[in-house]
Order: C-alpha cells, then sequence, then structure tokens
C-alpha cells in the first residue's frame, strides 16, 4: 500500500465519520425541536401535543370517528382510542352516537377544549407533521428512501412504532 493509497484511506474515514456525525447533529436538532415543542404544549394547556392534535381535528371535523382521525394522525386506532377515552374523562370531547347507525360514535369538542385550542402553542399537529407536509411530494420521498436506510441499520425489529404519537414516545 502506498502512502497515497492510506491518506485516501484515511481521510476517507474521516469524511464518513464527518457526515455521520453532522447527521446526527441534524437528528439531535429535529428530536429536541419536537421535544421541546410538546413540553411547551403540555406547559400551556396541560395535555399532551397528541391529545391537542386530536382536539384540533375534532374541532375541525365535527362528528368525525376514531377511524378517520385515527387515519388523520397516522396512529394506530387502538391509540386513538385511548386518547379519545382520556379526552372524554378530562371533559374535553364528547362522544355521540349516530341515530342512522347506533355503532358509529361521533366525537365533538366541548367549551373547554375550544379554550385550549385558542391558546395553544401552534401548530396543533406539531412542528414535525407542520414541516413534512410543507414539502413537495419529491423532497418526501427522497427522505423517505434515506430514512429506510438509516432504519435498515438501526436492525429495527419492530414496525410498532409508527403508529404511535411522537408526543407519546
Amino acid at each position: 500500500m502506498t502512502a497515497a493509497s492510506i491518506n485516501t484511506t484515511h481521510s476517507s474515514t474521516l469524511d464518513n465519520a464527518q457526515a455521520a456525525a453532522n447527521a446526527l447533529k441534524k437528528f439531535r436538532v429535529i428530536y429536541g425541536t419536537v421535544r421541546q415543542h410538546f413540553r411547551e404544549v403540555e406547559q400551556h394547556c396541560g395535555i399532551s401535543g397528541s391529545q391537542l392534535w386530536l382536539l384540533q381535528e375534532i374541532h375541525r371535523t365535527q362528528n368525525i370517528g376514531v377511524s378517520e382521525l385515527a387515519n388523520r394522525l397516522s396512529i394506530h386506532q387502538s391509540t386513538c382510542s385511548q386518547l379519545v377515552d382520556k379526552l372524554a374523562k378530562a371533559k374535553l370531547v364528547t362522544k355521540m352516537r349516530s341515530e342512522q347507525d347506533q355503532r358509529r360514535v361521533g366525537l365533538c369538542v366541548t367549551e373547554q377544549a375550544i379554550a385550549i385550542l385558542a391558546k395553544a402553542p401552534s401548530p396543533a399537529e406539531g412542528v414535525l407533521p407542520e414541516a413534512l407536509n410543507a414539502m413537495s411530494v419529491e423532497v418526501l420521498m427522497q427522505l423517505d428512501s434515506v430514512l429506510d436506510k438509516v432504519i435498515k441499520q438501526l436492525g429495527v425489529r419492530s414496525h410498532k412504532l409508527e403508529t404511535l404519537p411522537l408526543s407519546d414516545m
């Protein structure tokens, strides 16, 4: 091995290490920003970020069902049901059975919930979903591809985390 090839190998290792460190810093900024926003939500509102997002979606679409709500938040339906139950116990949401189909339950926010929404830091859905929704499809597809590679490198054994709200992790 020549001195030039040793320097090239050493240089590319440093470049890879520096690139990995830079990427790690960006993950820290994203994670820290998300956590900071959720702390602000809890301090101002007394509820979690996921509960705030649910309230916002229910307020936007009165009589929405749990299935549709879970789809909008990209969370599992049982997780959504648990969050709705907490909001109902706190008297922030009411459940109304449909007169046409007694199996269907629609959700409505209470006046207390509307007051919470008025004082809540925005965006109610969280800073990361808002940022992602502002990106083009092309950028999101690139990001999705790169994040798939990161997940494979982590050796993720379960993808159950993908259906949990960020504020509840």
